[in-house]
């Protein structure tokens, strides 16, 4: 199912000039950047990668939405930190495609609490949201 975006918000835009081993900066030029395959795809390493740029916004943005929905819950997720693992591996027909795992910490809720969090994050936040049904995406609560 494709989403629909009702009212947008905000449109980011960055460019790349030599793909995985190339360049990259964002348009309000924050952002300005190497980009290098890592040495355990045969790179020199050195600079970042799509991986790692995708761990961190998928990291930031669940964290975001473990916040509001810590509001609406009543759970406090200030000091709460989110790791993302953003996999690269092969698929069918000789593609490639990614595994994510979300880990979270929510310092001094239950367990219980927390799971409910990071379970209700999962259906707010917007990486989650374009992932779902695309590629693996595994929850856990530290």
């Amino acid at each position: 199912m494709t989403t629909t975006l009702k009212k947008p918000l905000y449109t980011a835009e960055a460019s790349v000039k030599g793909g995985r081993d190339g360049h990259g900066s964002s348009s309000d030029g924050v952002l300005d950047l190497d980009i290098r395959p890592p040495a355990e795809l045969g790179g020199a390493g050195g600079g970042t990668n799509p991986e790692q740029l995708f761990a961190l916004g998928y990291a930031a943005c669940f964290q975001s939405a473990m916040g509001v929905v810590g509001r609406r819950l009543g759970v406090d997720t200030s000091d709460s930190t989110v790791t993302a693992k953003v996999t690269l591996g092969t698929i069918a027909g000789g593609a490639f495609g990614l595994a994510v795992e979300l880990d979270a910490v929510i310092p001094g809720a239950e367990r219980r609490q927390a799971e409910k969090v990071v379970k209700e994050a999962h259906k707010v936040c917007p990486y989650s949201n374009a992932t779902r049904g695309n590629i693996d995406v595994v929850l856990a609560v530290q």
